[in-house]
């Protein structure tokens, strides 16, 4: 309800006012309806969910459910739960100096209850905004009851000379300082078992005890839990009977397609721009996604962990970073990402992917490698279908690129090093005979050399061409020829 926040501070003033108050499912529900209505978009952060997250998020709101996110890492999980707050009162107003943010209509707690009482319409009110009704709380093995539900606080019976049995020397945990607004549990199989025993009351009453007090308090919150699913790893799983008072579990997952996942990551990675001007290709966005598409399903990474979105995000960041580095070493104003900076992604992959014991065997920095390099085959077969295996015409791939394959095996080679400069990499694939032929329909000068760079490295991935690297530099010959001697820059 819209009324002049500013000018009320008393509970007669509310009431004439004609405020009515709501609960807060009431109140979701209610603004949800509103937005639906009006076709607002509420969750335009959030990218792939249009047709299968939020929808049934949607449901769990109109049937005022408490809710479950459940999904691998990286799956957007806790955004969703934050972006909730739009769904809110942008202010409510409460008892003033309440702990609990008590509704002036119905206070809850003894102090909200003896201040009624005693003062009536002349009870003071304040103000609170959305951001300050959402709690958020990541779950881990030390989280005790008294964190989420309070205790007694000896030094307050102590400094105001109570009884330890009088209530106002209960010191409240973070969910009925939740009260009237949003309370968020990351990662709940990390709470100990005993300590998810505790929340059965509040979830299925909605009301709590402290330290064995005579105390009920109508808790008005809507629990929002986010969880990995139960086989993720041994550290713990969600007890049955908290599950099944939790009414709604919704299922995320990662982008199911490479435009998806490249508006997730441009929308996320922090791009900066200082003295020079990076450009990024479509190309090399393409790349940087079918890297985590390769990783999900590769027979190394454990797929139980998941593959997070965090990964593309990094792995961007580090290519634009390699590029923006070698522009201020060659004191170059514009420069775009290559082909060899993907290369240096490594750093970014390796502490975002979890290995089987085959994996581990193999090597995470291995593991990373062949990521790549399935990636770029991948992505090759979408420019040049010539390359794609076929028994029927064996030959039809180094038919197609004879050309360029000819010119090496008259023993010619080149370099293309990490940090050469505009002209030393553009003099390197233009002596390479064809090969700007090859991607005459990029348009764009610095697309069209990137496209040739990349031309090379899909040769190679299909045994067309040799190559080798050393960090970061790259040699391309005869895939008979002899092996490159590289110098570390």
């Amino acid at each position: 309800m819209t009324i002049e926040t500013k000018n009320i501070k008393t509970l007669g003033e509310l009431k004439k006012a004609g405020y009515q108050s709501r609960s807060i499912k009431e109140e979701m529900r209610e603004n949800l309806i509103k937005n639906l209505k009006e076709n607002n978009e509420l969750f335009e952060e959030i990218w792939g969910y249009e047709e299968t997250v939020i929808p049934q998020l949607e449901r769990a709101i109109l049937a005022q459910h408490n809710i479950l996110f459940l999904g691998l890492r990286g799956q957007a999980k806790t955004r969703m739960a934050r972006l909730m707050t739009k769904l809110l009162d942008s202010k409510i107003p409460i008892i003033k100096g309440s702990e609990i943010n008590d509704n002036p209509f119905q206070p809850i707690s003894k102090f909200g209850r003896d201040s009624l009482e005693k003062l009536g319409d002349d009870l003071p009110i304040s103000w609170i905004s959305s951001a300050e009704r959402y709690v958020e709380k990541l779950a881990t093995p030390d989280v005790s009851v008294a964190d989420l539900i309070g205790d007694i606080d000896p030094i307050k019976a102590a400094n105001q000379k109570l009884s330890l049995s009088d209530p106002d020397v209960i010191h409240y945990g973070l969910i009925p300082r939740a009260n009237r607004g949003i309370f968020v549990i990351n990662e709940l199989p990390d709470l100990q078992p005993r300590i998810q025993v505790s929340l059965f009351n509040i979830l299925e009453e909605g009301d709590i005890q402290i330290r064995g007090f005579n105390l009920r308090l109508p808790l008005d919150v809507l629990f929002i839990f986010t969880a990995n699913p139960e086989d993720y790893t041994n550290r713990g799983s969600i007890i049955t009977p908290l599950k099944d008072r939790i009414e709604c579990q919704i299922l995320t997952h990662y982008p199911r397609s490479r435009d998806i996942g490249k508006q997730i990551t441009a929308q996320e990675a922090s791009i900066h721009n200082s003295t020079t001007e990076i450009e990024v290709d479509e190309l090399i966005k393409d790349l940087v996604e079918q890297v985590a598409i390769e990783a999900r399903s590769n027979e190394y990474v454990d797929e139980k962990s998941g593959v997070s979105t965090r990964l593309t995000i990094s792995a961007l960041e580090t290519a634009y970073a390699s590029a923006e580095r070698r522009a201020i070493l060659n004191n170059e104003k514009k420069g775009f990402v290559r082909i060899s900076d993907v290369a240096n992604m490594i750093t970014a992959i390796v502490g975002k992917i979890e290995m089987v014991y085959e994996g581990e065997q193999e090597g995470v920095k291995n593991v990373s490698e062949k990521l790549i390099s399935e990636a770029i085959r991948k992505l090759a077969l979408e420019y040049y279908p010539a390359l794609k295996p076929n028994k029927l015409e064996p030959n039809k791939s180094k038919d197609e690129f004879a050309s360029i394959i000819s010119w090496f095996e008259q023993g010619n080679r080149i370099q293309i090093l990490n940090d050469a400069d505009l002209k030393d990499y553009y003099k390197a694939l233009d002596s390479v005979d064809n090969l700007k032929n090859k991607v005459q329909k990029v348009q764009n000068d610095q697309s069209k050399y990137l496209h040739m760079e990349f031309l090379l490295h899909a040769l190679a991935e299909y045994s067309l061409l040799g190559k080798e690297s050393i960090s970061g530099n790259f040699g391309f010959v005869d895939l008979l020829g002899s092996m490159l001697n590289f110098q570390d820059n």
